[in-house]
């Protein structure tokens, strides 16, 4: 069993009205060093998958197909190994 932690953000060269949203609002409340936010998502995802080769190769095309929109973000993964006690 493999458990997958995926973080997907926009790519640096896309406009992020929610970032921008979220440093005003720190900004309002009182943040003033904040220069940038970006946001993104975090996704965990359990697999039951016989190799972490395959669960890395399901995972990549997890991302690619429906998890991150391929023209305007990025994504990267982290993946474990869960072992049974």
């Amino acid at each position: 069993m493999y458990v997958a932690r995926v973080y997907v953000t926009l790519k640096p060269t896309v406009n992020d009205p929610q970032g921008l949203t979220i440093r005003g609002a720190l900004h309002s409340l009182g943040f003033a060093d904040v220069e940038s936010v970006r946001a993104g998502k975090y996704l965990e995802v359990s697999l039951a998958a016989k190799s972490r080769g395959q669960a890395e190769k399901q995972l990549t095309e997890m991302c690619r197909k429906l998890l991150a929109n391929p023209v305007i973000e990025d994504y990267r993964f982290e993946l474990e190994e869960l072992v049974s006690t």
